[in-house]
């Protein structure tokens, strides 16, 4: 599937230490595939109504679907460190958005080689500038820039990496969609009067014709997907590779990124092997961000890495393990988006506990609330606040948040009634408090005196 694209210069990468190994190249290969601020629940394959996601679909079909992934942080650049190191953001210090990776820190970079696989990168490219961190070798053909207003993109260079490859490989595809400005795709075909919202959403003629260029977006992804798929095929490694899909955190929409409600944290998370893994499957499994590199150097054959946050969840894949962790974790620091606005969560499967470490201020987001912004999402919101109650208690949920949370999410997966002061969870409540806290002792995580703007 040919389009134009920007050449980008090849660089080197590190070299196999493992001779021997990295000549076996009937190995399985690699293939991870990742969005840009995807709201999981708009696939179908996770209940989406408003499009058909074929391909992502195809994956989950042929493979397991995971559908308690999450994100520790509802950013680009500080979970994707998380992806590529295993730590949480506090410990790989990437704990503010754009804010870099401390030097010291080894990523999967380091560690895949040592297993006799080449790892590579297309696509966006957070985090980036710190080749000491992140030494990927570059493959042109997918767009960089996430804000880009155009994305075209071929997969030309993935099948020449793939096909010339005499090590097995490990290759990150990595999609800009659907990041803002939602401006590629085609949003006509979309009927502004049929789609679903989401339940956190005013609903006003704005926010449908604004919602149908997002999800023109999402149509883009997943036919991104099935290209790789394609090239999987033409170049006959499809069924000797893990692929995994992942949604990144959610959209940029109220409640969705740079928070930590279950919009912004819950990700998908789709592996397809079919060797090992059994098609059609589904896990509830607790799985975070930080748990990927263990599980791709597992897969690997590679030596358990100690010290490091993350946990192989390879045997979940498998099919060989119900459970996974009993904890997922969230950090939120909101400088340089916006305010200082620290937020700590966590939860298990059915209780969310989030904790707004500065809920005297309102919250503020730069990018979200800019009253100049193109998309005028906020702007919306506030208009539809006017007159609509449902619109004003939205817009009060989103910026005036009180010092604790707490959801049922069985019973309310939106997170849209605190039950903080319901006498029967005082006790369910301190305990989750407790390990937050224990948590974050561990992690070294200062709580607000973190969320600072940092010297240059």
């Amino acid at each position: 599937m040919k389009h134009n694209f920007i050449s980008f210069a090849l660089l080197s990468f590190p070299v196999a230490v493992f001779s021997a190994t990295s000549q076996q190249t009937d190995r399985p290969n690699i293939v991870v595939i990742i969005a840009d601020d995807l709201g999981t629940c708009e696939l179908s394959c996770y209940g989406g109504r408003n499009l058909e996601t074929t391909n992502i679909d195809r994956l989950a079909k042929e493979g397991i679907q995971l559908t308690n992934n999450y994100a520790s942080t509802a950013m680009s650049v500080p979970i994707r460190a998380s992806m590529y190191t295993g730590l949480y953001p506090a410990r790989h210090g990437s704990y503010q958005n754009h804010k870099k990776t401390f030097t010291d820190v080894k990523s999967i970079t380091h560690y895949m080689p040592l297993t006799g696989y080449r790892i590579a990168r297309t696509g966006k490219d957070h985090p980036g500038g710190q080749p000491q961190v992140y030494n990927f070798e570059k493959i042109p053909g997918f767009t960089v820039g996430c804000t880009a207003l155009e994305a075209p993109y071929t997969t030309d260079g993935i099948e020449e990496f793939m096909s010339n490859s005499q090590d097995p490989f490990c290759l990150f595809v990595c999609s800009i969609h659907p990041h803002a400005p939602w401006s590629w795709g085609d949003p006509d075909e979309f009927d502004p009067a049929k789609i679903v919202l989401p339940p956190n959403c005013v609903d006003n003629k704005q926010i449908r014709e604004l919602f149908c260029h997002y999800l023109a977006e999402i149509r883009a992804l997943d036919n991104e997907v099935g290209s790789v798929y394609a090239s999987l095929q033409k170049v006959g490694k499809l069924d000797n590779t893990l692929v995994i899909f992942l949604g990144e955190q959610g959209p940029r929409l109220p409640f969705g990124k740079w928070t930590s409600y279950r919009y912004g944290q819950n990700s998908a998370f789709i592996a397809r092997y079919p060797a090992k893994i059994k098609a059609g499957s589904i896990s509830d499994a607790i799985v975070q961000y930080e748990d990927i590199m263990p599980t791709l150097i597992d897969f690997a054959g590679g030596e358990k890495i100690d010290n490091i946050d993350g946990i192989s969840c390879l045997q979940v894949l498998y099919g060989k393990q119900k459970n996974h962790r009993q904890w997922a974790y969230g950090i939120h620091n909101n400088i340089p988006e916006g305010r200082a606005y620290p937020i700590r969560s966590i939860q298990d499967k059915r209780y969310k506990l989030i904790l707004n470490l500065k809920s005297e201020v309102e919250y503020h987001e730069k990018h979200l609330m800019d009253p100049n912004a193109k998309e005028k999402v906020w702007d919306s919101f506030l208009q539809a606040a006017k007159t609509d109650p449902f619109a004003q208690f939205l817009v009060d949920h989103y910026t005036k948040r009180p010092p604790v949370e707490f959801y049922d999410l069985k019973n309310d997966p939106w997170e849209l009634k605190n039950l903080a002061d319901r006498p029967q969870y005082a006790k369910r409540i301190e305990s989750m408090k407790a390990e937050l806290h224990l948590w974050m002792k561990q992690q070294g995580d200062t709580g607000a005196d973190m969320d600072v703007a940092q010297k240059n």
